[in-house]
């Protein structure tokens, strides 16, 4: 039996971080640890870090303070993007004691020799260029959905973007292998996948396989309800991916496609690799096929060079496009990005003015969408997370929706009429019988 008898998890960044946390926690558990929650006293810490969070030094400091508060004898490991970029600046943090790297995560137990706190932390950290293998990854039990990874690591890297040095080349498993792991999800009740990684439109560079010919394969998996695409680059988002998910009767009406900016200029600056024209023809062709598909777009203000008019074509450029929501990033400084040699920097300031913008008009590209989905009949997977007596859930095209908690309702899916808008922003619902909505013909 291993010595440390508790271990605990916190996660910071993104869909693929936590599909991949929660596979380190399962093969843990087979070496004899037991999960416990990230705030109860806990032998091992493990804490997942991410590179493009813009404190992520001060965020890993403080979930180490909080991880020694809570057992000052802890050993405490740290992973992910942050720990493959800047190691040394991780292992200066007191109560430290191992730093992995991308290569390395998946071997946390191999790790573990020591039973005491050690003096001087231990870093195990490859070259990124040496990172070569595909670990397939999937969350469970976290959350009711689960964030099934099939793609890591990205070729394209943009000037403002670390992922690449953090996280190497793209690398995916075979298709066969892909829909293994989604029948192994399947068998333990799952309703809704959502497939994740860093560029997952590139799926199957290695291996002559293609994004549009893994989906065909997944629709086929007996036992998931739903499908959902977290993100796709525009260039990557095809016209025939786009008229599978139209058919499909799993892969549900939600795209979340980055854009970073509405202006060419800062496009070529950014070393995206398609035109904002691309990108209105993916919204415009979506629309076609799915006029109630959910459109989610990321974008980045104050990146170098991004001048008035710049934000401003930006600005008009998703005002005008029939999208649904906006993720809204400030540009911040990262080492060795190609970014740092554009001389004319944006104040920051000036940034975060412009990403309130950008915010605000995300509530409003939002409410509009909810707006457009009242009186729709719909499908909804209830969550199980409680509030003041609530639930949530989510409708195929990511419609929030709340109802009384029932406890009966948590990972089931049932049909609803979307009522109307509360003023927290979340849709109320009114339960109907499944034949009204077979009379109705909507899509799950």
């Amino acid at each position: 039996m291993n010595p440390y008898k508790k271990a605990a998890y916190y996660t910071l960044g993104c869909k693929l971080n936590f599909a991949e946390t929660s596979t380190i926690a399962r093969d843990l558990e087979e070496e004899g640890f037991a999960r416990v929650e990230f705030h109860e006293r806990a032998d091992l810490y493990v804490i997942n870090t991410c590179s493009v969070t813009e404190n992520a030094n001060r965020d890993c400091a403080r979930l180490v303070r909080k991880a020694l508060g809570y057992n000052p004898k802890a050993f405490v490991v740290i992973i992910g993007c942050y720990a493959q970029l800047k190691p040394e600046e991780i292992a200066a943090i007191p109560g430290v004691d191992m730093v992995l790297g991308a290569n390395e995560k998946f071997n946390v137990a191999s790790y573990l020799k020591e039973t005491d706190k050690l003096d001087t932390p231990r870093i195990e950290n490859e070259e990124i260029k040496n990172t070569r293998d595909f670990v397939p990854s999937y969350s469970l039990g976290d959350r009711t959905r689960t964030f099934l990874k099939v793609q890591d690591g990205c070729d394209y890297f943009c000037a403002f973007c670390t992922i690449p040095l953090a996280r190497g080349r793209s690398r995916s498993a075979t298709i066969a292998e892909t829909v293994e792991k989604a029948r192994e999800v399947a068998q333990m009740g799952v309703k809704e996948v959502v497939l994740t990684g860093v560029n997952i439109g590139d799926f199957g560079s290695e291996t002559e396989e293609t994004f549009l010919d893994l989906i065909r394969q997944l629709d086929k998996v007996e036992g998931i309800h739903r499908f959902r695409i977290s993100s796709i680059e525009p260039n990557l988002l095809s016209d025939e991916i786009i008229a599978f998910v139209a058919e499909s009767e799993k892969f549900v009406p939600h795209f979340h496609i980055p854009l970073q900016s509405g202006s060419d200029k800062i496009l070529r600056a950014m070393r995206r690799r398609y035109e904002k024209s691309l990108y209105q023809n993916r919204v415009k062709t979506i629309k076609s096929f799915l006029p109630d598909c959910c459109i989610g777009v990321d974008v980045i203000t104050g990146f170098p060079g991004e001048t008035e008019e710049d934000f401003l074509e930006t600005y008009n450029f998703l005002n005008e496009l029939p999208v649904s929501y906006l993720h809204v990033f400030t540009y911040s400084e990262r080492e060795n990005t190609t970014a740092l040699r554009i001389k004319e920097v944006v104040p920051v300031a000036v940034r975060k003015e412009r990403n309130k913008k950008l915010r605000i008009l995300s509530e409003k590209k939002k409410r509009a969408f909810y707006e457009a989905n009242k009186n729709r009949y719909e499908k909804v997977l209830f969550e199980a997370d409680e509030e003041s007596g609530q639930m949530v859930g989510f409708t195929a095209n990511y419609v929030k929706v709340k109802t009384p908690y029932n406890p009966l309702l948590i990972n089931t899916i049932n049909p609803v009429m979307l009522k109307e808008i509360d003023r927290d922003g979340l849709m109320k619902v009114e339960f109907v019988e499944e034949r009204v909505l077979a009379e109705r013909r909507v899509l799950i």
